[in-house]
C-alpha cells in the first residue's frame, strides 16, 4: 500500500503566532505520533499486526483525546447515550484508530516525517502540520488539531491535504448507523471496521 493511500482524511487555516512554549507543547504529541508511525513501519511484518498495535496503541493514548473525539463524532446523540454505551463507544473508537494505523503503516520504504515548527492558532485550539516525505513520490501534508486536556495538548482531529476533517467524515459516515441502531449498532460497526483494518 502506498504511503498516500495509508492516510485517512483531511488544512488551510489562518495562522496566528503562538507563544514558543505553547508551540513546543502542541508539537510534542504530533512528533510522538510521527515517531511512532515510523517505528511500526520499520518493524513491519516482523512485528506483526499485534506488535504494531501494541506499539502505536501506547502512542495513540498519549497523543489523542479519544474520549472527546468519540463524543464529537457521535454528536448531539452523545448526551442521551447511556454511560455504559458511551464507554463502549470510546473503547471501539480507540480500537478502530489503533487498528487502522497498525494495518496501514505496515512496511517501510524510506518515508520520513517533517513537523512544521510554526503552530497555528484557531480559537483555543492549535494546528500543527507535518509533512510525509515519500522517496520518488509526492508525499502528503497532514494537519492535526489539538486541544488542552488534563494539562496537555491532545489531538482531536486530523486534516489531509486541505480537505475535510477526519471527524467530520466519520460523523457523516456513522450517522446512519447511529440513527438506525443506536450506540450498540455503532459499536458493532466500529468493531467491524477495526477487524477489516487488521486483515
Amino acid at each position: 500500500m502506498s504511503a498516500l493511500a495509508r492516510l485517512m482524511a483531511p488544512v488551510a487555516l489562518i495562522a496566528v503566532a503562538a507563544p514558543a512554549a505553547a508551540q513546543e507543547q502542541a508539537v510534542a504529541p504530533v512528533q510522538a505520533l510521527d515517531d511512532g508511525l515510523l517505528a511500526i513501519m520499520k518493524g513491519g511484518k516482523a512485528l506483526g499486526f499485534a506488535g504494531r498495535s501494541a506499539k502505536i496503541g501506547a502512542v495513540v493514548d498519549r497523543s489523542f483525546d479519544i474520549p472527546l473525539m468519540t463524543r464529537l463524532t457521535v454528536g448531539p446523540a452523545w448526551t442521551t447515550t447511556a454511560p455504559g454505551d458511551q464507554a463502549a463507544l470510546v473503547a471501539a473508537f480507540r480500537k478502530l484508530t489503533i487498528s487502522q494505523y497498525a494495518g496501514n503503516f505496515n512496511d517501510f520504504g524510506g518515508e520520513s516525517f517533517a513537523v512544521d515548527p510554526k503552530v497555528e492558532t484557531r480559537g483555543t485550539d492549535k494546528m500543527v502540520k507535518t509533512r510525509l516525505n515519500v522517496p520518488k513520490g509526492d508525499g502528503a501534508t497532514l494537519a492535526y488539531r489539538l486541544r488542552p486536556s488534563g494539562g496537555q495538548w491532545k489531538i482531536i482531529d486530523v486534516f489531509y491535504n486541505n480537505s475535510v476533517s477526519q471527524l467530520a467524515t466519520r460523523r457523516s459516515d456513522f450517522a446512519g448507523v447511529l440513527a438506525k441502531g443506536g450506540a450498540k449498532a455503532l459499536v458493532t460497526h466500529l468493531d467491524q471496521l477495526a477487524a477489516k483494518a487488521a486483515r
